[in-house]
């Protein structure tokens, strides 16, 4: 008897240890993803850098990058050569799941860049520019 009920105690103890085990994770649950962008030009001492904004519908795909990643730099780069009349700029982003270490990232870039004398910094406003999904 008494080997019954250790046996019934292991095995309710493995099924309530089982039942959540099942219980899924929300991985669909909406994560909000950050991103600025910088413009330079060899030819030219002015920098583009944008606010830091949340991309729309962002996700981030298992391995922590941005998918279609590559697609966001030319966003800014058609603003650039419609706007400002500004071409042959090399546009790019950088991204994260966290406001503040992008403001780390971007407050570094800027202090690295006023270094210099001779850079021109122009901050664009998000009201201004704003990265947009890109067609799937």
């Amino acid at each position: 008897m008494r080997y019954i009920n250790i046996f019934a105690t292991l095995i309710l103890v493995f099924m309530v240890a089982s039942a959540f085990s099942f219980i899924k994770k929300d991985k669909d649950k909406e994560q909000v993803v950050y991103a600025y962008g910088v413009a330079t030009s060899f030819r030219d001492t002015v920098v583009y850098i944008t606010e830091i904004q949340v991309l729309d519908s962002a996700k981030l795909d298992k391995d922590g990058f941005l998918p279609q990643r590559n697609l966001y730099p030319y966003q800014l780069k058609n603003y650039l050569e419609n706007k400002w009349r500004a071409a042959d700029y090399t546009c790019t982003i950088s991204f994260s799941k966290k406001k503040e270490t992008l403001t780390k990232d971007l407050n570094k870039l800027q202090n690295k860049l006023k270094k210099n004398k001779d850079n021109v910094i122009i901050m664009i406003p998000s009201n201004d520019f704003k990265f947009t999904k890109p067609e799937e």
